[in-house]
């Protein structure tokens, strides 16, 4: 029997608060599946029953009141997580909390915090003790505030809390830094700020007791790694000036949470990971758009879009009154979403659009507030947003989450499909498949959603491309010494050499001096690869409408783009990399547009070689060269290619890491592989691999990048590369060979299991390729990746380093 059409086991919840009945979940769900074929686009769903809640005892040392200002807000007592936290966190011990969401995490340490923020306001040292909070994002910076005032409003002016970020006036900057003694920040405005004035910050360091981290599970790849160089500065500074603070983490579910904390904090950490909180149930279902009867590249069918499907779903659940976030991975995404939704709630009620609104970073701060009000007040019955909203801002009373297309993690997944139901009630979660190897696979695969663990973080903080931008930063605050290299690790003596030789650090007897009247912490900007941000100005009036990554410019404001800005369309007249400005004019083309870019990649060293038959796994470092050649026009709804136009800028290099595979002469003939088609073998096995690692890997296929080549001048072999799209690598590559097996096994299967006949978005055909998907042969990937795989060892990655060249 297909999965949508078994019936469900319900377990009857009487421990929470229901919703009302017509918005129960799984009534939610048969009304969006009565529509014509709605239910035969359920692949999957899941019940996840409710759990009746564990608490424990106050710890001894919380001040009462503590406890009575808790318990004003309504809670009586902790539950034992939140407990055992609080108790390690006063004993000294650095704590990551990781369990589920809506679980308290925010008070396991908050409790803890207030209390020893009390203790320091009775000392006779003037300021008395501080703690630092840390949010990946301003928004939940902004709510975690709000969050605190109201918890510590009855302890008076001994909690001091403030917001120190790029929005916050300059008028109170300077209040901050001398009276605030709950700071609340982000790591940009740390690294970039707080740490290069830290003489001015000198009194707030001094008697710093708490760093708390909120969400770290966040902090992955280049952008974790940069945060980890950062925290480590961070450090450095306070045994300067004599604090020691303790590290409070907060994380959803992961693997290893502590090791994680550990390799990011530079401290040993200890984990609580047992989530003793009650949980209303989760109807979680897997939803794939259906093929429609148009064809794209090479006369695949066209799936719907996960774009077009959500707006529909958003539109019926707005038109309910059920209260729903859909998650959407790209900013542009986000507001066509929105915009579909309103129009089509337009033809049903004029008063209903207002009801609908995007959300994503890159707006104006004062429009992320406004949508942060009208969503907490119930003003908004349906947003769609991109993660700025999956961190932990708190939206309670939402009734479903839409997930338009897997985010990239189980971990993510579970963050977001946890935004609903944060009141305790019972809740909806919809996976929308996108067109893509890996929803299709996970959609047909609801083990792998389901009944697998989490991954583990990745981030390298020892990434010579990460550290050294942090060591000219570390220098410009206070002199460098031989001593630094156990705080900023190994690689630390040799890159010190290098910058000296580079004219960036000089030597003054035992310790190394920033020689640049530059700031040194704005060589890097930490959330990429660097370069100054691109403003996006809309051409007529001069207007900021807002910015974009210096590292995406190429692929999303070229000349041509379709920008979407607050649900208005913008088409990119003209990008200027010298000045970083792309001017756009307002326009409403029937279209979007996707670039294309073309990549080459040479070997520089390859690190580890293993034997898989008479081929090879590899693992090194790799120069790739990148040029964004052309974009394609796809109509709005149906994905439908209308054309493509050409580019004219300049090509960009990269050094990175690599994994790669090669296979032999006798591994081709074994497997049927005719030199007619062979690059179409290789080329459909490299796209499918880069669309299933995120399974194996915390990145998603926007992280990472391939080459296929039928003939390689540094192997002299047909191979395979897929490698990190940072400088240096983010650590994803790693992963990927060390689960080599089980994710190239995944993408066989993939492939194998796709109901198309000769490969489409689902399994093979990838959005980015830079040859327009061609040449591409399905069943000749199948029969290669099965024959490279007969002869892989059980588990390549634990084999010592065969060979280095």
């Amino acid at each position: 029997m297909h999965d949508a059409l078994r019936p469900l086991s319900i377990t009857l919840v009487t421990d929470s608060v229901p919703m009302a009945n017509n918005h129960q979940p799984l009534t939610v769900l048969d009304r969006l599946a009565a529509g014509p074929d709605r239910a035969a686009r359920i692949t999957h769903t899941e019940h996840v029953p409710a759990r009746v809640g564990r608490h424990a005892d106050w710890p001894e040392r919380i001040r009462p009141e503590v406890i009575d200002a808790v318990r004003a807000r309504g809670v009586d007592r902790l539950w034992e997580h939140q407990a055992r936290t609080a108790a390690q966190a006063l004993a000294g011990t650095s704590t990551v909390v990781a369990t589920g969401t809506a679980s308290g995490k925010s008070l396991a340490y908050l409790v803890p915090t207030l209390s020893t923020l009390l203790d320091g306001a009775e000392a006779p040292n003037g300021r008395g003790t501080t703690a630092l909070y840390l949010a990946p994002t301003k928004a939940l910076a902004a709510d975690q505030r709000r969050a605190i005032t109201a918890l510590a409003a009855p302890l008076g002016t001994a909690v001091r809390p403030a917001v120190f970020d790029g929005d916050t006036p300059f008028e109170e900057r300077e209040w901050v830094r001398l009276f605030a003694n709950y700071v609340l920040t982000n790591p940009d405005m740390l690294h970039l700020s707080l740490l290069p004035g830290h003489a001015r910050w000198s009194s707030f360091l001094r008697a710093l007791r708490y760093v708390v981290i909120d969400e770290c599970h966040t902090y992955r790849g280049v952008f974790g790694s940069h945060v980890a160089q950062v925290l480590r500065r961070l450090r450095r500074l306070c045994a300067r000036y004599g604090s020691d603070p303790v590290f409070l983490l907060a994380s959803a579910t992961s693997a290893d949470p502590g090791e994680t904390a550990s390799r990011l904090t530079g401290v040993p950490v200890s984990a609580v990971t047992e989530d003793a909180s009650p949980r209303g149930e989760l109807v979680f279902a897997l939803w794939e758009p259906p093929l429609t009867e148009l064809t794209g590249e090479r006369g695949a069918p066209i799936r719907r879009t996960a774009t077009a499907e959500t707006a529909e779903l958003l539109t019926d659940l707005t038109v309910q009154g059920v209260r729903t976030v859909a998650f959407v991975r790209s900013r542009r995404g986000s507001e066509l979403i929105s915009l579909i939704a309103q129009e089509r709630l337009g033809h049903i009620d004029r008063d209903l659009p207002a009801r609908v609104a995007a959300y994503r970073g890159g707006y104006l701060p004062e429009e992320r507030r406004s949508l942060e009000r009208a969503l907490h007040s119930g003003q908004l019955l349906g947003l769609a947003a991109t993660t700025a909203l999956e961190l932990g801002i708190d939206v309670s009373g939402l009734d479903a989450v839409l997930i338009t297309g897997y985010p990239g993690t189980r971990a993510s997944l579970w963050q977001q499909a946890g935004r609903a139901g944060r009141m305790g009630q019972g809740a909806l979660a919809i996976l929308i498949a996108r067109d893509d190897p890996l929803d299709t696979y996970l959609v047909h695969h609801p083990d792998s959603v389901f009944r697998h663990p989490v991954e583990s973080t990745v981030l390298d903080p020892d990434n010579p491309y990460v550290l050294a931008p942090h060591l000219c930063a570390a220098a410009a605050e206070i002199p460098l010494t031989e001593a630094d290299s156990a705080l900023f690790g190994s690689e630390t003596p040799g890159l010190v050499q290098q910058l000296e030789e580079r004219g960036l650090l000089r030597r003054r007897g035992t310790s190394w001096y920033w020689t640049r009247r530059e700031r040194a912490a704005g060589l890097t900007g930490i959330r990429g690869s660097g370069g100054k941000p691109v403003q996006v100005v809309e051409a007529a009036t001069g207007r900021l409408l807002g910015t974009v990554d210096a590292a995406a410019a190429h692929t999303g404001v070229h000349e041509g783009a379709v920008h979407l800005h607050q649900g208005r369309t913008y088409v990119v007249r003209r990008l200027d990399l010298a000045d970083s400005v792309a001017l756009v004019e307002e326009s409403s083309p029937p279209w979007s547009t996707m670039a294309r870019e073309r990549t080459s990649v040479s070997v520089i060293e390859t690190d580890t070689v293993t034997p898989w038959g008479t081929g090879s796994l590899r693992f090194g470092s790799v120069e790739v060269t990148n040029q964004v050649v052309s974009y394609l026009r796809r109509k709005l709804i149906t994905g439908e290619i209308l054309g493509e136009s050409k580019l004219d800028l300049p090509p960009r290099t990269l050094r990175t890491r690599a994994v790669w595979w090669t296979v032999t002469e006798d591994q081709l003939d074994a497997a049927r592989i005719t030199p007619e088609i062979l690059p179409g073998a290789l080329h459909a096995a490299e796209h499918a691999s880069i669309g299933l690692l995120p399974l194996f890997a915390t990145c998603d296929r926007w992280d990472i990048g391939g080459v296929s080549v039928p003939l390689h001048p540094d192997t002299g072999l047909p191979t395979v590369f897929v490698y990190d799209g940072h400088p240096g690598g983010a650590g994803f590559a790693e992963r990927a060979f060390r689960t080599a097996r089980e994710w190239l096994t995944a993408t066989g299967e993939a492939i194998a299991c796709c109901e198309c006949d000769s490969g489409c978005p689902s399994c093979v055909q990838s959005p980015k390729c830079g040859n327009g998907n061609d040449p591409l042969h399905k069943a000749g990937a199948v029969r290669l990746l099965r024959q490279l795989l007969s002869g892989a060892p059980a588990d390549p990655g634990s084999l010592p380093r065969a060979e280095r060249t």
